[in-house]
């Protein structure tokens, strides 16, 4: 279970780790800036297991993996929107960052609720409001790259 940060439509990736830090070599220190420019309190406050739901067309702009990593890094279980863009939807799996598409949950879900994800059968648990959504469960294969932690780790092994 998680607390919920919400995000609106558009969130780009210099917004989820701005382009001014990319020279933090170190992931841990990198997600120290994580959301910074629209959320100052993200990563002071954002603890592990917490979940991200955000609108449409999360993750936009530019192809740099430094986006979900920062947000796994800073302990980011999932997130939750109706759409993503396609490179940050790759990218997450790449480095195990478990995304999920749900527009009812992404519309339902509120700040601060407490959330539970099942990602093998999509189900997302708003135990606040005692709701139930939808999302598309994972295939066998993405499941295994989220649980080795991401494709680098999954080829190791």
């Amino acid at each position: 279970m998680g607390k919920v940060y919400k995000y609106g439509d558009n969130v780009d990736t210099d917004v989820i780790i701005p382009a001014r830090y990319l020279n933090i070599a170190d992931p841990a220190e990198l997600a120290t800036h994580a959301m910074e420019d629209i959320d100052q309190d993200f990563a002071k406050t954002v603890k592990k297991g917490d979940i991200v739901v955000a609108g449409k067309n999360f993750g936009s702009g530019s192809s740099r993996e430094h986006a979900p990593l920062v947000l796994k890094v800073a302990g980011v279980k999932a997130v939750i929107a109706p759409t993503f863009a396609r490179i940050f939807y790759r990218n997450a799996f790449n480095i195990g960052l478990p995304i999920l598409e749900s527009a009812e949950a992404a519309e339902r879900i509120d700040a601060d609720d407490e959330v539970t994800v099942d990602f093998k059968t999509g189900r997302i648990r708003n135990k606040t409001k005692q709701e139930t959504y939808q999302a598309e469960p994972f295939p066998e294969f993405m499941t295994k790259l989220i649980e080795k932690g991401g494709l680098v780790e999954y080829v190791k092994k």
